[in-house]
């Protein structure tokens, strides 16, 4: 009988034990992993004084951390709304895969900070913002399909209307059968609004080159260089 009270006892002093420490199962640590991808995604609006919660430290982002990993992995933040990977755009806000795993196994680890010698240097906000950059050059509407007429350089691409359910795809197919990715929306949310997406590198596209929109009932808007005559070139 006392060997079971004196076992039992031990079980009750190592359960207390326990209580006060945490145990994690995973490396990925806030201070040299998810500060970082934080940091480089997500704070422009995540900062003391920002529109969004602030997420600048651990004590401030352990708390959303199930959310957090909830919307990245669904591809709603950092709002961005076209498909990572069909079209190459500057200042992709899509999170690279590598990326979402780091936040993943970092929430399913237990959220482990680490230690705060390895945080990067916090970042800094500007205490004024410049509008959004803009393409001079001229513009050109494709309603469900188009056929240029003579070769355009396509700078960037929006969205005019986007059919009901949030879903629209734009292609490009060349003469020789070549396959260009534009655009896709797979579930468009409107409350990030409607922006221009500008590619990396400008698109040229030789003369009889199809632009195809999926459903028919999208409309997307073509940006191209300055240089393109205004005449119409899709018929």
């Amino acid at each position: 009988m006392r060997r079971v009270l004196l076992f039992s006892s031990l079980l009750l002093a190592v359960a207390l034990l326990l209580q006060g420490h945490s145990f994690y199962t995973t490396r990925i640590t806030w201070s040299a992993d998810v500060s970082r991808v934080v940091y480089r995604n997500c704070v422009s609006c995540h900062h003391p004084g920002g529109t969004q919660p602030s997420l600048m430290t651990f004590r401030e982002a352990r708390p959303w951390a199930e959310d957090i990993k909830l919307q990245v992995l669904q591809r709603r933040m950092p709002p961005w709304n076209a498909v990572k990977g069909f079209g190459d755009f500057k200042d992709d806000h899509g999170l690279p895969q590598e990326d979402l795993e780091i936040i993943a196994e970092w929430v399913d680890g237990g959220e482990p900070e680490g230690n705060p010698a390895y945080m990067p240097p916090a970042p800094e906000f500007p205490s004024t913002t410049g509008g959004s950059s803009t393409i001079a050059g001229p513009e050109i509407s494709i309603l469900g399909v188009g056929t240029i007429k003579r070769a355009i350089e396509v700078e960037g691409i929006g969205a005019l209307h986007i059919p009901p359910g949030g879903e629209l795809q734009a292609i490009a197919i060349e003469p020789s059968g070549a396959v260009v990715p534009l655009l896709w929306f797979q579930e468009f949310n409107s409350s990030w609004g409607s922006q221009i997406y500008y590619f990396r590198e400008p698109l040229l596209f030789p003369a009889g080159t199809r632009i195809e929109v999926a459903p028919r009932s999208g409309r997307v808007l073509l940006h191209l260089k300055k240089s393109t005559s205004a005449r119409s070139p899709v018929h």
